[in-house]
């Protein structure tokens, strides 16, 4: 038996006061994702080096690989103990309820706007190139054309958000689901960070929200189960508290803890974390600039 340590408040609840089953939809060394039968939804039981995140319980091992948990395993609940086939049962009755809640937009974006600068100088030295951010040494003809296709239709995008021309938005939005490297492609991190700042309280695009609804809908054919449960939950505001510390932290005058929450950020994935805080940038450019113009 083995402890949960935290997890995502909603995630508990349900494991708790309903019927809670499900199969093993596939396993990596830091996490295993479970396909839930009652909603059809993904849910993800990780180790302690993963941070919370929106359906995700963590527990009290280094790697989930020497479990031996394979695809297909049975999942259910009994008692306040889960189940994953004979192989392993997570005790979640002690475990830290975490929520994820974006901060409030500034009234006054003065230190914002500074941080903001601090951040894109930060991914320009830091970030992982071959996503969003593009390589100065493509490794290939084919990775040239994937960078082209995401910094044309990003550059695109951005403009018809500003100019409020969301059905034109939508059609640059939905052009880069799936598109480029990694489990989450890079277009899919890059909305991720996109939906993210849409979902602040009071932002100058708060009300325009349900662009991010839009853009899900057409999006569960074009990437996989785990990239597309990600953009369902941002699309909501539900992310990771590893991008809710960097909000956090750009709305105050803190350079060191700053910086190392972009570094926890920037390590997600390959250029995951990348991706997803230049989609953050650039969302946050759009509210500068439509608030400046308001």
């Amino acid at each position: 038996m083995i402890n949960a340590i935290s997890g995502e408040a909603d995630f508990i609840k349900a494991m708790k006061t309903s019927i809670f089953t499900g199969t093993v939809h596939s396993t990596f060394n830091r996490t295993i994702n479970i396909k839930c039968y009652e909603d059809g939804d993904l849910y993800t039981i990780a180790c302690r080096k993963v941070d919370n995140g929106p359906n995700t319980l963590i527990i009290d091992v280094d790697t989930m690989k020497s479990l031996e948990i394979e695809v297909n395993d049975r999942i259910y609940v009994q008692k306040n103990l889960l189940y994953i086939g004979s192989k392993l049962i997570i005790t979640f009755d002690k475990a830290f309820k975490w929520e994820s809640v974006l901060p409030i937009y500034p009234c006054n974006v003065e230190i914002l706007n500074r941080n903001l600068k601090k951040m894109k100088e930060y991914i320009n030295i830091h970030g992982v190139s071959g996503g969003i951010k593009k390589s100065i040494m493509p490794r290939s003809p084919f990775e040239t054309e994937i960078s082209n296709t995401l910094e044309k239709n990003t550059y695109l995008l951005l403009n018809e958000i500003l100019n409020e021309q969301f059905s034109s938005a939508l059609t640059h939005a939905v052009s880069i689901v799936g598109l480029g490297p990694g489990l989450t492609p890079s277009g899919d991190d890059f909305l991720t960070g996109l939906f993210t700042i849409f979902n602040m309280k009071n932002s100058p695009f708060y009300h325009y929200r349900s662009f991010c609804e839009d853009v899900l809908q057409k999006a569960k054919t074009l990437t996989n189960d785990i990239s597309y449960i990600t953009l369902k939950k941002a699309s909501i505001g539900k992310v990771r508290e590893s991008i809710i510390s960097v909000l956090n932290l750009l709305l105050v005058e803190n350079d060191e803890d700053l910086f190392l929450s972009l570094d926890n950020l920037l390590n997600i994935g390959s250029s995951s974390g990348t991706d997803i805080a230049l989609g953050i940038v650039f969302g946050l450019e759009a509210n500068r600039r439509a608030g400046g113009r308001a």
